[in-house]
């Protein structure tokens, strides 16, 4: 048997911790970080925080899943394909949360303690509730605090707005809903029955579609403190870009089989969401 490289094998790790994903929600740390004027280092540490922890996600996820992963045949999995042990994989997935926790500290104790149970809270999802009608938990709950891990990381730290938390939650909430879309006659098979295995695919679709509405319409209440008329012009236009994003979502769902498209645009709505927020000019931390 080839011995395999230090390169191969980072690669395979790389390819378990769900990149797209990591990569979107890093990014949204990132943005919210320059939203509430974050100082270099505290942006910086921040997103490697958000970055490490999500790294620890998608590494804990796939390394449970590869027993099912086999079962099904997933080819595009590279834990269940062989290409990096168990073992391996478990020992980065404990390593990134550690990482993750570490890059907190600095950033002070409300900081440390919130993306503590945003971890745990993911973790329960992968170890514990995937299979479960309150698989969607999880996501309503690490993502509605996703916000405040910017804030807490101020040096005057405190909880994100009200609205922001509605926001991140309903989110979070679509993310869940199409992320297993195109996975739901496999994941049957092997015996997870979750929230959008129970509801059906187009139903899950839709539902995630208005979870985008509802985030973008808190955020452009929110930010405005109720008078939308005094949102910016650039507010209103990343508005409109994440309902024509929702409408699409919804759209796809309805007239073709759920695929990871439907992923993609919640994702891009993610995205979208955080650029309203930076339009705002820091008002999440009001």
């Amino acid at each position: 048997m080839r011995r395999q490289s230090v390169f191969e094998m980072i690669r395979a790790l790389w390819g378990s911790t769900h990149p797209g994903p990591t990569l979107v929600v890093s990014a949204l740390a990132l943005a919210i970080g320059i939203a509430v004027g974050l100082e270099p280092w505290r942006l910086v540490l921040l997103t490697l925080a958000v970055f490490s922890g999500q790294l620890s996600i998608g590494l804990s996820n796939d390394v449970i899943d590869a027993p099912r992963d086999r079962a099904v045949g997933r080819a595009d999995k590279p834990i269940a394909r062989g290409d990096v042990s168990e073992r391996v994989a478990w020992g980065a997935a404990i390593g990134t949360v550690v990482v993750a926790l570490v890059l907190s500290a600095p950033l002070g104790f409300g900081m440390l303690a919130a993306h503590a149970v945003f971890l745990a809270s993911a973790w329960s999802y992968n170890v514990a509730l995937k299979a479960t009608p309150f698989s969607i938990l999880p996501f309503i709950v690490s993502f509605g605090i996703f916000p405040s891990l910017a804030t807490l990381a101020s040096p005057d730290p405190h909880v994100a707005a009200p609205w922001a938390w509605i926001a991140g939650a309903a989110l979070g909430a679509a993310v869940h809903l199409t992320n297993v879309l195109p996975d739901l006659d496999e994941d049957l098979r092997t015996g997870v029955r979750g929230l959008p295995h129970r509801v059906g695919a187009r139903s899950s679709a839709v539902i995630a579609a208005a979870g985008i509405v509802v985030g973008a319409v808190a955020v452009l209440i929110g930010s405005t403190r109720g008078d939308v008329a005094t949102a910016s012009l650039l507010s209103w236009i990343f508005f409109g870009a994440v309902v024509v994003v929702a409408v699409a979502t919804a759209v796809l769902a309805l007239v073709r089989p759920p695929t990871r498209a439907l992923f993609r645009l919640v994702m891009l709505a993610a995205l979208l969401l955080a650029a309203q927020l930076v339009a705002t000019g820091g008002a999440i931390a009001a």
